[in-house]
């Protein structure tokens, strides 16, 4: 059920990105671990590896409840610990996979050192709060989860994956709705407040997030920065393109304005991120040399 990729460590020239623990990334809706030569993680691990760090990245289902993929991310957890003999692992959940990570946590936080969420809606986000209600009139509601299902599908096997779908979960699991009740089952690391900060450290698992909020083009070559823009019209804040800024704090806030979209924040398209401003490896090279830090 799993596609699981290690990161190879034996070209180490230094220690700066060498954690204690392994570092695990989690995709988010839609995302993917691989398809082809293109990585959803664009450039990332090997970044991560190239000082130090041991990376895996995890495949859950590309849509479905927060719930469901947690428990799926966490057999892969298991699975990690096995392989490599760690007592814990680091996640590293983008968008709706810092909610995943946030379950396992929840599930098992003697195996979780850290949780980072990164670009998260941790409160939800209009964009999805603006489908849900075209999705909850009879009329548009078939075609709206059918074509979600339907690119779930696509990406799901283009990936080499045979996971379970269902877009109304996943697609409730990104709403302002959807994450009150989620954050309900689930609070901690999350600011009780409407744009604070939340716990640093809760039941021996630290936490921690940063965000892109960019008010223009990140890069010109990008066609998904010309789309962002778009959807940051549904927005009455600074936001990446999906996520409000606020929305995304979550435990200690590391920054939630890097000059950076939503597909930046992972180094998508192929690495076509605003680099003068902030180069996403080298903001996940810092946050690992963080944890290393910490004696995470």
């Amino acid at each position: 059920m799993l596609a699981l990729f290690a990161v190879s460590t034996s070209a180490i020239s230094d220690d700066y990105t060498q954690t204690r623990y392994p570092i695990v990334l989690v995709h988010t809706f839609l995302g993917f671990d691989r398809i082809g030569p293109l990585e959803y993680w664009y450039g990332i691990p090997v970044a991560l590896q190239k000082d130090g760090a041991d990376v895996f990245t995890t495949q859950v289902s590309t849509v479905n409840s927060s719930e469901l993929r947690g428990e799926q991310l966490l057999a892969q957890v298991e699975e990690i610990l096995a392989l490599t003999g760690a007592e814990k692992v680091n996640l590293v959940g983008h968008s709706l996979g810092g909610q995943t990570a946030r379950y396992v946590a929840a599930m098992i936080p003697d195996k979780v050192a850290s949780v980072t969420s990164i670009g998260s809606p941790v409160k939800g986000t209009p964009a999805a709060d603006v489908v849900q209600q075209l999705a909850d009139i009879p009329a548009y509601s078939s075609l709206i989860l059918r074509l979600l299902n339907g690119l779930a599908v696509i990406v799901d096997s283009a990936s080499g994956a045979n996971l379970p779908q269902d877009a109304k979960a996943g697609l409730a699991g990104l709403t302002t709705p959807g994450n009150l009740a989620f954050n309900e089952r689930f609070p901690a690391g999350v600011p009780a407040t409407a744009c604070g900060e939340g716990a640093y450290e809760e039941n021996g698992v630290q936490f921690f997030s940063w965000a892109g909020s960019y008010p223009r083009v990140t890069n010109l070559l990008d066609p998904s920065s010309y789309a962002l823009m778009i959807t940051k019209l549904f927005f009455n804040e600074p936001s990446n393109g999906l996520v409000g800024r606020c929305s995304s704090h979550f435990g200690q806030v590391i920054r939630d304005d890097y000059a950076m979209d939503h597909l930046d924040e992972v180094n998508q398209l192929f690495g076509l991120a605003n680099l003068r401003h902030a180069n996403p490896k080298t903001i996940y090279r810092e946050h690992a040399n963080r944890l290393r830090n910490l004696g995470l």
